[in-house]
């Protein structure tokens, strides 16, 4: 009220108080109290209600709640102000009801467009989260079923569209792997079928008397049966290598030797051919932990791929060098090379760029698969550089230590 009591000050001027009672009107509406000014001999000077004005002071006119506070004219005492807290005029309660009606009115619309707003964001939040998820229960269910062809279409980069990713990279590995199995066991039936055909061929035509129990007839059988034999053995070598089985019996050895006398046991194979073979060797090489029977059944793949594949009067180099951490065995020809397309897919089971299934140059399918197990059983790689027509290229590392 320090304001209000200088602002009742400006209207004393020489003992008069002209103008206060207009004053007196206005701060009462203001505050919503009435007002009542005396001067210092308690004579009503200005009276907000205008009811009282020349009358002498009553107290009970405000109750018990009236507040006094002195006017000051420099440091005189020139007038007495009270005020009514109980006693509001009608502009102030209408002002104020109306502020409070329009607070609550506010708070209301506020509070219904919040909810309004939460409902849809929620709603939608909630469609484009379900929705995905069951798309996945739904594509997760046919694919348990056997149907390898699902997938679900969402593009989100949120927890959610990670999953979908995972679903689908999982039903396009699944597919691929029941296109695999598929496909091995039609290679597997058809790889053991030959044989055994022929087996069963022989022996039907032995004992209807067609055939004779030659030398030569015999001879025969036992190659089948060898070939046989070879199919099954390297079946049973790929399933242990795929279920992490394949022992390997690691001994420091000389990898040079190992070479050396795996060239020596095909000498025969390149000298029957007229294929001439060259080695490039170091004179000097550390000994590797290696498993030699291994190694050797690695060499004698590469080798017979390579001779199966180099015409008479090629060439067939093996070369052998010290690297930092490994050591590197290359075997290349100058045959007659694989086509481009085929060269991803030359490790594969069963695949042959020469879809021949004669015996003699057809093969099993399984030497290369066989090598690249054995390769990576020994904590090494094999890699494959060829053009058509300009010959082949095999290269494989091995760890100076064996793998742990």
């Amino acid at each position: 009220m320090h304001r209000t009591q200088y602002l009742l000050s400006q209207y004393y001027s020489g003992g008069s108080w002209v103008g206060v009672q207009t004053a007196v009107e206005h701060i009462s509406a203001i505050l919503g109290q009435r007002i009542i000014l005396t001067d210092t001999s308690g004579i009503v000077v200005a009276d907000s209600e205008k009811q009282d004005v020349g009358k002498r002071y009553d107290s009970g006119w405000l109750g018990n709640d009236q507040l006094a506070q002195y006017i000051q004219d420099g440091n005189q005492t020139v007038g007495i102000l009270y005020e009514g807290p109980e006693i509001r005029s009608p502009i102030a309660t209408a002002s104020v009801h109306n502020l409070s009606n329009s607070i609550n009115q506010f708070l209301v619309l506020g509070g219904v467009i919040a909810l309004a707003t939460a409902l849809i964001i929620t709603f939608f939040m909630s469609r484009r989260i379900s929705a995905p998820i069951h798309a996945l229960s739904v594509a997760t269910t046919r694919l348990g079923e056997g149907d390898f062809t699902q997938r679900v279409n969402f593009q989100g980069r949120d927890e959610v569209g990670k999953l979908v990713k995972n679903f689908n990279y999982m039903a396009t590995e699944l597919m691929q792997a029941e296109e695999y199995r598929r496909n091995l066991v039609a290679d597997v039936a058809h790889e053991l079928g030959t044989p055994v055909s022929d087996i069963r061929s022989y022996l039907e035509a032995i004992h209807d008397g067609l055939m004779q129990p030659t030398q030569a007839n015999l001879a025969s059988i036992y190659e089948d049966i060898l070939l046989l034999s070879r199919l099954i053995n390297d079946l049973q070598l790929l399933a242990q290598a795929d279920a992490g089985e394949l022992n390997l019996f690691y001994q420091p050895d000389n990898l040079v030797r190992v070479i050396t006398s795996a060239v020596a046991s095909t000498q025969a194979r390149v000298d029957g051919k007229g294929i001439s073979l060259k080695l490039d060797l170091p004179a000097q090489f550390p000994a590797v932990e290696i498993d030699s029977q291994r190694i050797s059944q690695i060499l004698d793949n590469l080798l017979d791929n390579a001779i199966r594949h180099t015409p008479q009067g090629g060439e067939i180099t093996v070369a052998a060098r010290e690297r930092k951490s490994d050591v590197e065995v290359a075997i290349s020809d100058n045959g007659e090379g694989i086509p481009p397309e085929d060269l991803p897919r030359i490790f594969e089971r069963f695949y042959r760029v020469d879809k021949s299934r004669a015996k003699t140059t057809g093969g099993s399918g399984l030497g290369l698969t066989i090598t690249k197990r054995l390769v990576e059983a020994h904590g090494g790689k094999i890699d494959v550089q060829s053009e058509l027509g300009e010959g082949t290229r095999f290269t494989f590392t091995i760890p100076t230590r064996s793998p742990s």
